[in-house]
């Protein structure tokens, strides 16, 4: 396995996982970020209040984009068993 291969594998699965990770956490910083305007907005100063707005968009995406995300997880994992020979050899 040359370098580059490993390099190449390497930089498809840190693309892969950057994407996950941001389509989770884009909305729960948007909605982080509404209630934070809304606590400066009316001076309510609880830490705790923008959890549950969080969990919940965090809940609706893994449910809206699960599917879609674990497609792509088995498409990337079909791709590396079948190129593993030409990646070995």
């Amino acid at each position: 396995m040359t370098p580059e291969a490993v390099l190449t594998v390497f930089q498809q699965t840190l693309q892969l996982l950057i994407v996950m990770i941001m389509i989770v956490l884009l909305p729960a910083l948007a909605v982080g970020l509404i209630v934070a305007m809304f606590q400066a907005a009316t001076q309510i100063n609880e830490m705790t209040l923008s959890f549950i707005p969080k969990l919940l968009v965090t809940i609706m995406v893994l449910m809206m984009a699960g599917p879609w995300m674990m497609q792509m997880m088995l498409d990337f994992t079909r791709r590396m068993f079948d190129n593993i020979l030409l990646l070995i050899g």
